[in-house]
């Protein structure tokens, strides 16, 4: 234990870690080999220098903060599993100021007295939305939860049986729904609903009239739901309120990329529906957050509810959520400066270009290791949203000549700074659509380190 103390204790980027960490580094090390070595697993000869060297290793990558950047090469643009959205970089200075220094989150300046914090961001939202009032949870499925809590408990909401969708971790709306208790009424069949077979639903127990966006999967052939301007009519009739869980939610109509059009959060308050619920993050672009928009009332109501500080937001995605609302102020401010929407609208001759950059970079620093051709590729919006629709994009296929390709696609995944691509038929591509032009450097300093490994 000593040797393997006073060795790590002579390497520059350990040496700084504290000795406790170090000691309990070194036990857990020497146990994992043990146990190895008993199991039949480790087999040759151990000597001390590689023994060592392995420990080194092991505690560079203990240490290492458990959340890490990446790169990602995925052509995934809202990747839920590499943190969704990209928050625009001059949210730096806003996060930091909100971070390190005291502010009004709950005073109100003019009056000196308790404020609210939801009062930061309801304004921007109705501005943007022409919502007569909004709030704010932690996430959408939260959104969801409050909302019916509030406004169903004990008591009926149908919805179509087509739109009973699972999101992401098995969440399923139906178990949401449960939750909340509410009792769910569903109507219609997977592929088709009619407005009849909402009306024949009806009961004095039902509260709500539910329409959920299919955001995360699509179904083709003979379909057909209820518009949501119809089902507004028959909720209007009938004296019962309409929600309409948008899922991600959009700000801009992306049918100008190429896109399939898109219900935007403004054209279902303009619709007349009651209620909206979507995510902060996703295609809005912003930090994770549940957004309700709505009636006066109604989101009041679900103000007051006791859920509401259990699932109620922080001041940082309070700040980050701002300043992202704020650009949508200016629709071309939105599209260059926040990042989900200057992917998504990209043309594919500067993709192209930069997958050139890239490979004229690299072509030197990896001759005779490794061969880079730059192909078409079809990249994805992700995170639930347009799951049917491909962007045209560029990027590079790789093909090492020292190692099998998907030992080149764990070797990156495992290097300092990890880099995630996509195997296709034994070569590792990487779409240079979510690969920023100031990360080449980076991924050339990852793809040399996890090509020189030994086999």
């Amino acid at each position: 234990m000593q040797h393997c103390l006073a060795y790590l204790e002579q390497q520059p980027d350990t040496a700084a870690i504290p000795g406790k960490r170090l000691t309990y580094c070194c036990r857990l090390f020497l146990s994992e080999l043990r146990q190895a070595l008993l199991a039949g697993e480790r087999r040759g000869e151990l000597s001390r220098q590689l023994v060592l060297r392995e420990l080194h290793r092991f505690v560079q990558n203990y240490h290492q903060p458990s959340l890490q950047r990446v790169i990602n090469g995925t052509g995934i643009i809202v990747h839920t599993n590499l943190g969704r959205s990209l928050l625009p970089p001059e949210l730096v200075s806003v996060l930091s100021e909100t971070a390190t220094a005291y502010s009004n989150l709950e005073l109100n300046l003019n009056t000196g007295k308790r404020g609210s914090r939801y009062t930061h961001v309801e304004a921007l939202l109705c501005e943007l939305t022409g919502a007569e009032a909004a709030l704010v949870v932690n996430n959408n499925a939260a959104a969801v939860l409050i909302a019916l809590e509030t406004l169903a408990k004990g008591k009926e909401v149908i919805v179509s049986r087509g739109q009973l969708v699972e999101i992401g971790g098995s969440f399923r709306i139906p178990d949401v729904m449960a939750r909340s208790g509410a009792h769910l009424v569903e109507v219609g069949s997977t592929n088709r609903t009619r407005l009849a077979d909402y009306q024949a639903a009806l009961s004095p127990e039902t509260a709500l009239l539910l329409k959920v966006h299919c955001s995360n999967y699509r179904i083709i052939g003979f379909t057909g739901e209820v518009p949501l301007q119809e089902l507004i009519a028959l909720g209007k009739a009938h004296g019962l309120p309409v929600m309409e869980d948008l899922g991600s939610g959009c700000f801009i109509d992306l049918s100008r990329f190429g896109l399939e059009k898109e219900p935007t959060v403004q054209d279902t308050v303009a619709a007349g529906a009651d209620l909206a619920t979507f995510s902060g993050d996703k295609l809005l672009g912003g930090p994770q957050a549940g957004i309700l928009v709505g009636r006066r009332k109604i989101i009041q109501r679900i103000q007051k509810n006791p859920l509401n500080r259990a699932l109620r937001i922080d001041k940082l995605t309070l700040a980050a959520l701002e300043a992202v609302l704020r650009l949508y102020l200016d629709e071309e401010q939105a599209l260059a400066n926040i990042p989900t929407l200057r992917m998504i609208s990209e043309k594919t001759t500067s993709i192209q270009e930069r997958c050139q950059e890239f490979r004229a970079l690299a072509t030197a620093p990896l001759a005779n290791i490794c061969q880079l051709e730059p192909t078409s590729m079809a990249s994805q919006v992700g995170g639930g949203a347009l799951p049917a629709q491909d962007l045209p994009s560029w990027g590079l296929a790789l093909k090492p000549l020292n190692m099998k390709a998907h030992q080149l696609e764990r070797r990156l995944r495992r290097a300092p700074v990890p880099v995630l691509g996509r195997m296709e038929q034994d070569v590792l591509c990487l779409d240079m659509r979510t690969i920023s032009a100031d990360e080449g450097p980076l991924l050339l300093d990852s793809l040399l380190q996890a090509l020189d490994q030994p086999s």
